[in-house]
């Protein structure tokens, strides 16, 4: 636009120049002078118009190019302007902006595939900003999470949701990959990586769930040593228990024989104790299938608490109720799910010992039923252990109740988790589904 400015001023000032030398001329010269400078005019006019034409109009297009890739419009095109150097120069620039297009266009359409692939695939996606923000993150992963809503968690660091797999995700170094057991019985494999854009590096992570491949690999694997343990060791004590029985119905008709006697019956109680120790093993691998109806939550609280309320008075514990005002309506199995609210009760108690309390909370929105205690907690590194086959923190314990539980919510569709917090609690909060 300069160089436009100035070869009009330019033209202006020629031909004013000319102008007033043909108007000097004029008067004091004579006609055939006036001629040549009217003849010198109009050759000065065709040479300002053939420059314009040759040199300002090519240089005005080429900035109007400039102008069109200033502000990325990749749409529009130029015009020939009748000069043969101009014009290769205009068909080069249009093949270049038809390139960029097609590139663009392509790029958009990667782009979008991208995200729709993100967003449908089964894998957590969590995208980083340079300050370890979330810039984003798929539906499998707010799934994972325990995120609603996903704008919320935006612009948030990880440390700042609250959820069990994010206090992990913190710790896995960047370029490595590491297999994460929470508390709520899930198991993911968490990759920490990172790409390039615009020469920057952004992390993120893969979130991979591996909870349903190693539960089923585990419940073949101890379905297989259970039964065949329960096969041999019912048989032994059936047959040793018949042997035992004859010898003791013998001996009680010899005088004197007392002392063997209760020997033999100790020995009996001890076979039928072990048959029952292997039959509760055997037990967690033929749970029916839950017989779903819908039920009222609170009313099945209350009838588990009168229950365990007995049990929980000698040992100076309170059960506080804190039920919703309209009370839950969900779809479950009331014979198996007494079970697995008696079991949380009971190792409740357990953790509690003496003098504490078991605060037991159902809530609507979300549909959530929360087993709390004032026991002594659970350490970061038995919560990655919970609910592993036969792991248990206790003396005697057998490592089933956590696996009967884990696997009868599993049947309900619910979700659930196992965690101390700081403020001296430790909650079992079991999350029905909706619908």
């Amino acid at each position: 636009m300069k160089v436009k400015g100035l070869f009009w001023i330019l033209t202006f000032f020629l031909l004013a120049v000319l102008a007033i030398l043909a108007w000097h001329i004029f008067y004091y010269y004579s006609f055939y002078y006036f001629i040549g400078i009217e003849f010198l005019i109009l050759i000065t006019g065709v040479y300002l118009i053939v420059f314009y034409h040759r040199i300002i109009k090519p240089l005005r297009i080429i900035g109007d190019g400039m102008e069109l890739l200033k502000e990325q419009d990749f749409s529009s095109r130029l015009r020939h302007v009748g000069q043969g150097d101009a014009d290769r120069i205009v068909d080069v620039f249009n093949r270049m902006m038809e390139q960029l297009k097609d590139e663009r266009l392509h790029l958009r359409e990667q782009n979008h595939f991208l995200d729709l692939l993100i967003n449908a695939s089964p894998m957590g996606v969590i995208i980083l900003d340079l300050d370890d923000h979330i810039l984003s993150l798929n539906t499998a992963a707010c799934k994972m999470l325990g995120v609603t809503n996903q704008e919320m968690a935006v612009r948030k660091k990880l440390s700042e949701i609250d959820s069990p797999l994010t206090l992990e995700m913190e710790h896995v170094p960047l370029y490595d990959s590491q297999t994460l057991r929470l508390s709520d019985a899930n198991i993911y494999k968490c990759t920490h990586s990172s790409f390039v854009d615009k020469g920057f590096h952004h992390p993120f992570y893969l979130i991979e769930s591996l909870t349903e491949e190693v539960f089923k690999a585990e419940k073949k694997a101890y379905e297989k040593v259970i039964r065949m343990i329960a096969h041999e060791v019912n048989n032994t004590t059936a047959g040793i228990t018949s042997t035992l029985d004859t010898l003791e119905s013998t001996f009680q008709e010899v005088a004197g024989m007392e002392d063997v006697c209760e020997v033999l019956r100790v020995s009996i109680e001890r076979c039928y104790s072990m048959s029952h120790f292997i039959t509760n093993f055997a037990d967690v691998v033929r749970i029916p299938e839950p017989q779903l109806r819908q039920r009222d939550l609170n009313g099945v609280v209350v009838a588990g608490k009168r229950f365990m309320e007995t049990i929980c008075q000698n040992r100076r514990i309170e059960i506080v109720l804190q039920l919703d005002d309209k009370s839950p309506q969900v779809h479950m199995d009331t014979v198996l799910f007494e079970q697995v609210l008696l079991n949380i009760i009971k190792n409740s108690a357990e953790s509690i010992e003496k003098e504490g309390t078991i605060y037991i909370r159902t809530t609507q929105d979300p549909l959530c039923l929360e087993i709390a205690d004032t026991g002594k907690g659970i350490s970061k590194e038995t919560e990655t252990k919970l609910f592993s086959p036969f792991f248990s923190t206790k003396p005697k314990g057998q490592g089933i109740g956590l696996i009967f539980i884990r696997e009868v919510l599993l049947k309900h569709n619910c979700t659930f988790s196992l965690r101390s917090y700081p403020d001296g609690f430790t909650r079992f909060r079991i999350f029905f589904p909706v619908g």
